[in-house]
């Protein structure tokens, strides 16, 4: 089943990375901006076929947002196994850095998310296979083209995907409102499994129940919570800096 790309910095990164691409479409008199210029001929260095349309064409086929003069038909996305993201982790002879995303359902948090956790060497995303977004248009532009870098597992259940990580030495740690300890006065030991909850619902109760530890962020104003995206990037970037700081 062939997915729609669109946009420059979504396409150029589908380009660098696994995924066939079908063919390119894109329009009429856009063809000479730099950055298009520069796309195409990255596609024809990858033997990518081209073809001009109208924009009509173009507003037809992708309706969720601005397509920016250009759109590519691409091969599905293909989810990764744990398996396979802990064995690069280890040949690459790094702690493992896992974010778990315990029911997030907007795809434009999902990307922001996929973006944020890519940029910060986060080795793999693992989410529900159920109330789940799944990845798709939106969320590979909200990523800005980092869901070509990130591998996502799709796993059946949660908790017991959270029991497996533990058994093989992993420490699970919570993001929750009712947490006793602020994210940045919490040692976070390695390797380490991140867990963000849903919008608006936050960890499901046996999920929260079977982390090793609970943080929050503090919230000195009226909201109660972030968006998931942004709390998310707080917490992956607080991983990576204390892993940064250790000898």
């Amino acid at each position: 089943m062939k997915e729609k790309l669109a946009g420059i910095n979504s396409i150029v990164e589908a380009l660098k990375g696994r995924r066939r691409i079908d063919k390119i479409l894109v329009q009429e008199n856009r063809q000479e901006s730099k950055r298009m210029a520069e796309l195409l001929q990255l596609a024809s260095k990858k033997g990518v076929f081209v073809q001009v349309v109208e924009k009509s064409r173009l507003d037809k086929l992708y309706t969720i947002g601005n397509h920016q003069g250009i759109i590519a038909l691409v091969d599905a996305y293909s989810y990764s196994s744990l398996e396979e993201v802990l064995e690069y982790a280890a040949l690459s002879k790094q702690a493992p850095f896992l974010v778990i995303l315990d029911g997030i359902e907007d795809p434009r948090n999902f990307g922001a998310i996929v973006r944020t956790a890519e940029s910060a060497g986060v080795h793999g995303i693992i989410v529900p296979r159920h109330h789940s977004v799944t990845v798709n248009e939106t969320v590979a532009r909200a990523s800005a083209g980092a869901i070509e870098y990130m591998p996502i597992i799709q796993v059946a259940n949660l908790v017991n995907t959270i029991k497996g990580l533990k058994e093989q030495g992993m420490w699970v740690i919570g993001a929750d409102m009712e947490a006793k300890d602020h994210y940045y006065n919490l040692s976070i030991p390695t390797p380490t499994v991140l867990v963000i909850g849903g919008e608006g619902k936050g960890l499901k109760r046996l999920v929260k129940e079977n982390c090793d530890l609970l943080l929050k962020i503090p919230m000195k104003g009226q909201m109660a919570s972030l968006n998931a995206s942004v709390a998310a990037a707080l917490l992956i970037y607080e991983v990576l800096r204390q892993r940064e700081v250790k000898p």
